[in-house]
């Protein structure tokens, strides 16, 4: 199986108002390192899984609206703990929706797996990854 993996970033603030968050209960921010990985089994006639440009676009489109955000204030997140495993998730979701819109061209039809890796530091990372 073949991936093309793109990366970026985001800057947020949240608090994770559950016990076992310890001090993360309260109001803090995080710096993301975002890796999104589209995965094909096959190339097309040009040598290509995926067109890195446009997957990069994209990954950039689903950040902006969170960048800078206190995700406790935002209604998408409502009810939700916002745990690296959920944003995660979230990202994945509006990856995949807009794979399914055709908004990475010809090679959207040949992705058959995504993968959202969200890294917390150097030393902790978490990811949803599922087919499509």
């Amino acid at each position: 199986m073949f991936a093309v993996e793109v990366r970026d970033h985001m800057m947020i603030a949240h608090s994770l108002k559950r016990e076992v968050f310890g001090p993360a209960q309260g109001l803090h921010g995080a710096t993301f390192v975002v890796d999104a990985a589209f995965f094909t089994q096959d190339l097309d006639d040009d040598g290509l899984g995926i067109d890195i440009g446009l997957a990069t676009q994209v990954l950039g489109d689903v950040l902006k609206p969170l960048n800078y955000q206190n995700l406790d204030d935002l209604a998408m997140f409502a009810g939700k703990v916002t745990t690296t495993e959920v944003l995660a998730k979230h990202l994945f979701d509006a990856i995949a929706a807009k794979i399914a819109a055709g908004e990475l061209g010809p090679g959207s039809g040949r992705i058959e797996k995504l993968r959202i890796t969200l890294h917390e530091s150097h030393v902790a990372r978490a990811w949803y990854e599922g087919a499509l």
